[in-house]
């Protein structure tokens, strides 16, 4: 039987492929979570770059909230990754949910980027 970690890493690979083929031109918003914190950021075409990064430790970010893994830092983790994206003219992105799935705190974190300027 496959653990939790191996299935989220084959969901990964699948996804990334998929993002592959639609990605023409378009930067990746890339997240990762986990048990206490949540980053996201933001690559260019080629997926070698780093143009933003975010993360619940962030200096920033790290005075507005008490925990970095629940739902409120990763709206605030999102709408930080927006604003900043919209300084350096971006956005038009590709959502890369790193095999992660599509719910809670992700989604949480997607919506506020959404809210805040973000288009994918």
């Amino acid at each position: 039987m496959k653990t939790p970690a191996q299935l989220r890493i084959r969901r990964k690979i699948r996804q990334r492929f998929k993002l592959s083929k639609i990605a023409k031109g378009k930067c990746r918003l890339l997240v990762h979570r986990t048990n206490n914190h949540m980053y996201a950021q933001i690559l260019d075409e080629t997926g070698r770059n780093t143009v933003v990064t975010v993360s619940t430790l962030s200096k920033d970010i790290r005075d507005q909230i008490k925990n970095g893994g629940n739902k409120e830092a990763a709206a605030i983790v999102g709408k930080a990754v927006a604003l900043k994206a919209k300084e350096k003219n971006i956005t038009n992105v590709v959502f890369d949910r790193s095999g992660f799935l599509y719910h809670g705190r992700v989604k949480v974190l997607a919506d506020s980027a959404r809210e805040n300027g973000l288009n994918f």
